[in-house]
């Protein structure tokens, strides 16, 4: 992809620099009990801060929907970026009808942070109209995007605005545009991928990608259900998508015809209920009963997969190959994940990996630190691996 514009392409001594961050962190009792994204932001905001600027933070929070929603309000995510940068955070109440994040950005001295609250208050945000990236462009001087996960929405504060002042990606954005081109645009092969998760038809886009770019794909969670189901295995009571058995099967032809090698499940773990500890079984493809259930992959399949990892060089990995969340349906992923970070920390894959489940399963086998990258971009991401264009992305984009 073209080259993007980065913070070493801004003059920021002395100016106000407007930067977009994704706040929208989960809070509860009105205090962050995840601070991930506002930690992977600091890098950016630090050394925007030492380079002579004040800052002027965007971020949006739930889905007000153009409405002042006092539940939805940034201010209990205030503290925990002081925490995280451990200087003063100056947050400003705001529907974005008045002047006070104006009024309160003109004030700011070198070194200072300002908070407004909700982008989304307003309804211009969402729908990027130009008059309100305008007002928001009148915050600073220049505009920096350290927001990767909300990068796919073409809204005011992400895309729009970069129209009105010059602008760069941040740390943390560039980070993630350089993990990613890495394993798909240009990767070490051979490339394999894992793609998990319930349905064909929410990854439909990403499976027809990937099998254009990968040698090895395989495919696991109840997704896999709806493929065993279409070269005619019995999966007895296990979550299928019925109307989606004719793409399944033209996904395996697509495959077949080019160079992408399928993994489908050559054994599973069923059972009669999904519910922690209930009682499970091993089983051939052939030998799920009426009343069971295909809820994770057996150890004959977790053993193919880890081979066909061993022959590859990148990995890009998007959802969780079983029921993860409720154990015993939880060790297919757990086994991968781990094989995964000792082939990463061997030097001998490049891993990344993204979406919130995907995130989850990794921290729960205590890997994540392990892989090359990790992303916590869910629609950001998974629409890159999709091979869209990013609103957000493109417009800061070099012109040539």
């Amino acid at each position: 992809m073209p080259r993007i514009r980065t913070i070493d392409d801004l003059d920021v001594n002395g100016r106000r620099v407007i930067v977009r961050l994704d706040l929208n962190v989960p809070v509860k009792n009105g205090a962050v009990t995840d601070a991930t994204r506002i930690e992977r932001s600091i890098p950016t905001l630090r050394e925007l801060l030492e380079k002579g600027a004040s800052l002027v933070v965007l971020s949006h929070f739930g889905r007000p929907e153009g409405r002042l929603v006092p539940e939805m309000s940034l201010r209990p995510v205030g503290p925990a970026l002081a925490r995280a940068i451990g200087r003063p955070v100056i947050f400003i109440a705001t529907d974005w009808r008045d002047d006070a994040a104006h009024r309160a950005a003109e004030a700011l001295h070198k070194g200072q942070i300002l908070l407004p609250d909700n982008t989304r208050f307003h309804p211009g945000e969402e729908d990027n109209d130009p008059v309100f990236a305008q007002v928001l462009a009148a915050l600073g001087d220049v505009y920096v995007n350290d927001a990767f996960s909300a990068a796919h929405r073409a809204h005011a504060s992400t895309e729009g605005i970069a129209h009105e002042r010059p602008s760069a990606a941040g740390r943390a954005m560039e980070a993630e545009i350089a993990a990613l081109t890495r394993a798909l645009e240009h990767p070490e092969r051979p490339l394999a991928a894992i793609v998990g998760g319930a349905k064909i038809s929410t990854k439909l886009d990403l499976l027809s990608n990937l099998i254009a770019k990968v040698d090895t794909l395989v495919i696991g969670g109840a997704m896999a259900n709806t493929f065993l189901a279409a070269q005619g295995h019995n999966v007895g009571k296990s979550l299928i998508e019925p109307d989606r058995l004719g793409t399944a099967r033209d996904i395996l032809e697509r495959a077949s015809a080019g160079k992408a090698e399928i993994l489908l499940p050559l054994d599973v773990v069923v059972a009669s209920a999904l519910k922690p500890g209930a009682p499970s079984r091993v089983t051939s493809l052939d030998g799920v009963k009426a009343k069971e259930m295909i809820l994770d992959l057996g150890p004959e399949t977790v053993a193919a997969i880890n081979s066909a990892l061993d022959r590859a060089r990148t990995l890009v990995w998007n959802g969780p190959l079983g029921a993860f969340e409720t154990e015993p349906f939880d060790q297919a992923t757990l086994a991968v994940a781990r094989h995964v970070a000792r082939r990463t920390r061997k030097g001998e894959l490049v891993s990344v990996a993204g979406g919130g489940d995907t995130v989850a399963a990794l921290n729960k086998a205590d890997v994540a630190d392990d892989l090359t990258y990790v992303s916590t971009a869910g629609g950001a991401f998974l629409e890159w691996l999709e091979g869209k264009t990013l609103p957000g992305v493109k417009v800061l984009q070099v012109k040539t």
